[in-house]
């Protein structure tokens, strides 16, 4: 839960960085602005993920729920975001 949150934060941060960034040039305003709209499609992804996780009970094995490669990938892709350097993009 606690990668989920971390993702979380690090998605709304380059969400509020790319809105900023729409009015630095007219040149690449629509370029910072989709880009903010699909960071707030993954956003929703992971708040709907959170909500989900939250419903499990925390006493059994996640392994009861999803496979071994999705719970693999499932981390992966976590870990990628929440190391992403979000005031970059």
């Amino acid at each position: 839960m606690e990668l989920v949150d971390e993702a979380i934060a690090e998605v709304k941060i380059a969400i509020v960085s790319n809105q900023q960034r729409v009015f630095e040039s007219p040149y690449t305003s629509y370029e910072f602005a989709q880009r903010a709209i699909e960071l707030q499609e993954d956003l929703e992804d992971l708040i709907r993920v959170r909500e989900r996780l939250s419903e499990l009970d925390p006493g059994e094995e996640a392994e009861e729920y999803f496979s071994e490669e999705e719970l693999g990938k499932f981390l992966e892709l976590l870990e990628l975001l929440r190391r992403s350097k979000s005031h970059v993009y």
